[in-house]
């Protein structure tokens, strides 16, 4: 199961038997690798949710188990998808608290170096945060205000470009330190070190900056914005609606 996906209908289930002994050495080797670099580095929320979740380099996780833990949590469950998928549903689902995973995983040669996001970085990355309420909270208002512009091409690139920058490759300031919880910066063993070098630019969390500067998909980050806590996050929402209506002027009005 070490092939990326084909593009199918959704949703899906996770055909674990089909799992191979590499696909489980694969994640093992993954998982020991960042849970040796992540302590010092890594927010106190996500190895709280790690354990929540119970999520371990043993084997490959059990989607339906996952589920049914932060369901517990925060009422989340996985939403097996073959990859990216369009606007409309992913943030449908985001909204009725369903996170879309894919169910394929890199191969050996493809550790250090992936050009689309597998399970790794779905389960691995994301899925602790979301026993966290407060983000969860804010990823189910994100989606709400989605939605209401999602025909806008403008308002979701400057929602993805806060999802980016959060979600994906955020920092948050914990005991006066820069801590990890952007599950893109977690899956990787660069850029989880890269990010807390001294040496890269960090910024306040800012809404209006954030919308104003285009994201890096190619390599790391050039800057980093920092939130001072989690519920920070979910406080911002009305703030993130005022300014996308201020943006998007005369727009707003047919997405009413």
């Amino acid at each position: 199961m070490s092939s990326p996906y084909a593009f199918v209908p959704y949703s899906l289930k996770q055909e674990y038997a089909r799992y191979t002994s590499d696909d489980q050495d694969v994640w093992k080797i993954l998982f020991e690798r960042q849970l040796a670099l992540l302590p010092g580095r890594a927010s106190e929320a996500y190895f709280e949710g790690l354990r929540l979740t119970g999520l371990t380099a043993e084997a490959i996780p059990r989607y339906e188990e996952v589920s049914d833990r932060l369901r517990e949590l925060t009422g989340w469950a996985i939403h097996v998808v073959p990859g990216l998928i369009a606007n409309r549903p992913f943030f449908e689902l985001m909204r009725d608290k369903q996170f879309c995973a894919s169910t394929w995983l890199r191969s050996r040669e493809q550790l250090d170096y992936l050009e689309e996001p597998d399970m790794f970085h779905d389960i691995f990355g994301h899925v602790p945060m979301l026993s966290k309420k407060a983000v969860c909270h804010f990823l189910e208002e994100l989606a709400r205000i989605a939605l209401r512009f999602v025909d806008i091409p403008e308002a979701i690139e400057y929602i993805a470009r806060l999802y980016w920058y959060t979600i994906e490759f955020g920092l948050v300031r914990e005991k006066g330190e820069l801590r990890i919880y952007g599950a893109g910066i977690l899956s990787s063993t660069g850029e989880s070190q890269y990010c807390l070098g001294g040496s890269v630019a960090t910024f306040p969390y800012d809404i209006r900056m954030i919308f104003q500067t285009p994201y890096i998909k190619e390599h790391y980050q050039d800057q980093y914005f920092v939130i001072d806590s989690y519920d920070q996050l979910f406080h911002s929402i009305p703030a993130i609606e005022t300014e996308l209506e201020h943006l998007l002027g005369a727009a707003v009005v047919l997405a009413h």
